[in-house]
């Protein structure tokens, strides 16, 4: 009997240490993705907000030079960057960092900007 007794507080010794190190890595786990969360946020929420670069009197291209460039070229570029936005928030969809709520309404600003 003493045995059995024994053998009994064996295993619940080891499944308790069992639960706390995998609670410990869960935690631990859920950390790194709330912080990877508000890091790839920020990064984004920076990247939409950076104004643009300050342009001095007198440089750069004049009204003429803007309205004879290829429009094709700016529209080519300006769909390509909208392209790689909305790669960039399938990806951090599929990762679970964004929500379908956010993923549908930052998708909106992106087709509709």
């Amino acid at each position: 009997m003493p045995g059995l007794v024994r053998a009994v507080a064996r295993t619940a010794v080891v499944a308790g240490t069992a639960t706390a190190t995998a609670n410990a890595v869960n935690r631990r786990q859920a950390q790194k993705n709330v912080n990877a969360y508000g890091a790839a946020q920020q990064q984004y929420y920076q990247e939409q907000a950076a104004p643009p670069p300050p342009v001095g009197v007198g440089a750069g291209p004049t009204p003429v030079m803007v309205v004879s460039a290829a429009p094709a070229a700016a529209e080519t570029a300006s769909m390509d960057d909208k392209l790689a936005q909305l790669e960039r928030l399938a990806q951090l969809h599929a990762q679970g960092i964004l929500t379908d709520e956010e993923f549908a309404q930052q998708k909106a600003v992106i087709l509709g900007g």
